[in-house]
Parts: C-alpha cells; structure tokens; sequence
C-alpha cells in the first residue's frame, strides 16, 4: 500500500482505494441474493430501507445539528401514502414513490416552521409529540385509512423475464432505490445546501454573519429529512404489503435516532451501520431473553456506546488509522536500513587542537610588561 501511495500520491490513492471499495461493496451486494434463504433476503433488504431513513435523519441531526424524535411518524406518512394509492386508487407500485416523497417533503416544511424558534430538549418533545399523536389519528381515519385494521397490498412481483423469485425481485428494487438514495445525500451534502448545513450546526451566529439564510435551511433540513422517509415507509409497503398504525408507534422514532447514534453521526455509511443495529440487534436480543428483549436491547446500545463513543462508523476509522500507523512504523525502520546499507561509514570526527599551555584564558586581564 505504502508503494502504491508512493507512485500515485495521496488524493489518487484515495480514490482508488474508495473505487475499489465500492466495487466490492456491489459485487457483494449484487450476490447476496441468490446465496441466501429467503428470510435472510428479506432481513438484507428491510437493512436497506433502514438506511434510507436514517440517511434522512442523518441529514438533520448528524450534519444539521437538530434533533427528532417523530422520524417515524414521516415513515408512516410515506408507507400510508403508498398503501392508499394501491388500495384505493389500483395504481402502479413505482407511481407511489414520487408521491410519496413529494407529500413527506411538504409535510416536513410545515413541521420544519417550529424548528425556527424550538432547539435542544424542546424541539424534540415537539417532535415525540407528533410520533404519538399520528397513530391514533390513523386509527379514527378508518374510511381511508382501514383504522385498527390496517390496509393489506399486493407485494412487488417479479415479471417474467426476470427469472427470480419474490424476494430476490424486491432485493434488488429496494437495492436500487438505496443507491439513489443514498447518492442523492451525498450530493446534498457536497453542494451549497450541505455546507450551509454544516454552517448551521457549528455556529449559527458565524453562519449568518457569512449570509447563510437560518430559517431556510433550517427549514430544508426537516424537509429533506422527511422526505428520505417517507421514500422508506413508501418502500416498507411494497415489502410488507400491510400497514397498521400500531407499526409506527414512537418506539420506531426513538428506535430510528438510536440506529443513528450507534451508526455514527455525520458518516456518510453510518446509516447503513444503524440499518443493520436496528435489523438485527433486536432479533438478537429476543434469543437471548425472550421475558426482557428491550433490556438486553438497551444494554447492547450502551456496551456500543462505551466501546465505539462516535459511533461504529468512528471505530472502523480508528481502527484504520491505527493499522495505518502501525503499517508506518513497520516500515520506516526498514526504508532507514536500506537507505545506510550501501552507504559508506563516516569518519570519525577530527579533534580539536589542544590550546597551548601558555595560551592566555579567554576574557583574563592582561599581564603587564617585563621591562
């Protein structure tokens, strides 16, 4: 590695280690469906939706700096957007998820006036409040909603040319939708909006004295937010093919917000670390104490949050770093060997000439003349 930075520098290097890294990260991704059962598939993929959501709220908290506890209450708007258009309307799966996160992007501006004059623990009350409110709200709309009962849908189906079975079908939409996604954040980030963003969260004061507009981006940030979601809870429908409103309680928000910490905060794949916490972790969980699983939930977030303080996206950088370190150190005496080899040995160094014995100390008084 340390030849290969040494021909092509450290930028180049860097690229070509992320490109190779992303190659990877698609070869494996392309294959994982046909190498494992269908529950496992289907695990893979709801991994996948997770992270579509925590990437939004990545946006407003991680590189926002606000805080939400109603994250799933944007969830279910986008998943009941969805199951209402294919109950009640027959229309096309993929019809649903333009108008799904059109409707989320507009509801989080409204939701998004609020966070102008709210921060800290009293936006987020605000918020856990509209996480509590939404399911019974669900529950009274039962002409178009389905009340407790919930909507059941038709599941994506595979077409016949494509030779898959129902799983692998939906691994790979949902795989695709992801990948925009998550490229869409990224290129969020890298513009205008992103570093205003960023401005917001270190210093609101330094931030408008440089002309960044707080209202509006602050406003953005839960409209983007909730935008990612409701593309996730559209995304939960066609996977599940039923929604109910005791699906989106606020445990899903609080659940959501912890996926995100433990993934690590401002981390372009700490979403998709959460993803995986939030999938598997609980299933865990249940097979360790079926009396308690939400205990031993709890505890495995708190051992997470003692052996990776910044998340797990911060540990595998730390743990880089040190390989990168120690890697160096390996190195560096054996480069020293190799350069003094060949090299020919230094003579000593030459003494100084002894001062004479009657030399006169430097700074001594003059001595006076014989005459």
């Amino acid at each position: 590695m340390s030849t290969i930075v040494a021909t092509l520098g450290t930028d180049r290097a860097r690229r070509l280690r992320a490109a190779l890294t992303a190659l990877l990260v698609a070869a494996v991704a392309v294959a994982a469906p046909f190498y494992f059962a269908p529950f496992q598939v289907f695990q893979l993929t709801m991994v996948l939706l997770y992270a579509v959501a925590l990437a939004g709220l990545n946006l407003l908290v991680g590189f926002g700096g606000q805080i939400s506890l109603g994250h799933g209450a944007f969830f279910a708007a986008g998943a009941y957007t969805a199951a209402v258009m294919l109950d009640r309307y027959d229309t096309g799966h993929l019809a649903t998820l333009p108008v799904a996160a059109a409707g989320c992007f507009l509801l989080g501006l409204g939701f998004g006036v609020p966070a102008l004059r709210l921060r800290g623990l009293y936006l987020a009350l605000v918020t856990l409040a509209f996480a509590v409110f939404l399911p019974p709200l669900l529950k009274r709309l039962e002409p178009v909603t389905g009340g407790s009962m919930g909507l059941t849908v038709d599941k994506l189906q595979p077409p016949a040319w494509s030779g898959m079975a129902e799983d692998q079908w939906t691994y790979f939409v949902v795989l695709a939708v992801t990948a925009v996604s998550l490229l869409v954040a990224r290129n969020l980030l890298r513009s205008r909006v992103g570093r205003a963003l960023l401005a917001v969260r270190d210093n609101e004061s330094a931030a408008e004295v440089m002309g960044v507009r707080l209202s509006l981006h602050k406003t953005l940030a839960f409209a983007w937010s909730a935008l990612f979601a409701g593309v996730a809870g559209c995304v939960y429908t066609w996977v599940i093919g039923f929604v109910s409103p005791d699906s989106f309680s606020f445990v899903l928000s609080i659940t959501l917000l912890a996926g995100l910490v433990v993934g690590g905060l401002a981390s372009l794949y700490g979403p998709l670390l959460g993803a995986a916490f939030v999938m598997y972790v609980p299933s865990v969980a249940q097979d360790i104490s079926e009396a308690a699983p939400g205990v031993v939930f709890g505890l495995l977030i708190i051992a997470v949050m003692f052996v990776a303080p910044t998340g797990l996206a911060g540990l595998t950088g730390r743990v880089r770093g040190t390989a990168a370190r120690r890697l160096s150190r390996t190195t560096t005496p054996a480069a020293d060997d190799a350069r003094t080899s060949g090299s020919e040995p230094s003579a000593p160094p030459t003494p100084a000439d002894p001062a004479p014995a009657d030399a006169e100390p430097v700074g001594a008084p003059l001595r006076p003349e014989k005459e």
